[in-house]
């Protein structure tokens, strides 16, 4: 049940573009969380799109220049390893600058922050009710078994 907000500047993705990457970074989400990539999975893992005029970026205090992206992901505690939150910031940076037509070689590179934020155990909930990290996990193993995914 992950879900990723993405905040840019207005204009800094091309309308275009806009669709396949929110679509790109939910698939992203779900190779490194391990879900498999099924209408269930997809269903749970949620992506805004947050666009601010530029005058509403500031950096140093002052008016922002070149556009900034911020993406935040949470997920439940436990979701992710080391490895898997480096392969998915690693994913996340080269899926956006791909997007906005950024050189990853540039400065603007730096200009991609992505942070992850754990949910933790028994703080989020569905339906009124708090999930666990082991539930995810048995609906993962019981949504495989009913589409054949492989894990």
């Amino acid at each position: 049940m992950p879900i990723i907000d993405m905040t840019v500047v207005e204009g800094a993705i091309a309308p275009s573009k806009t669709q396949p990457l929110l679509d790109e970074l939910a698939t992203i989400l779900l190779r490194w969380e391990g879900a498999p990539d099924t209408e269930f999975f997809r269903e749970v893992t949620w992506v805004y799109l947050h666009e601010i005029a530029a005058e509403r970026l500031a950096v140093g205090g002052r008016p922002g220049g070149a556009p900034r992206f911020r993406i935040d992901i949470t997920v439940p505690a436990g979701a992710l390893s080391e490895r898997r939150k480096a392969g998915l910031i690693g994913d996340v940076h080269t899926a956006v600058l791909t997007a906005a037509g950024l050189d990853p070689h540039s400065v603007h590179a730096m200009h991609v922050w992505t942070l992850i934020r754990e949910v933790p155990e028994g703080s989020w909930g569905v339906a009124g009710q708090p999930v666990t990290y082991q539930a995810l996990k048995s609906a993962s193993a019981a949504e495989r078994e009913r589409t054949g995914a492989a894990e």
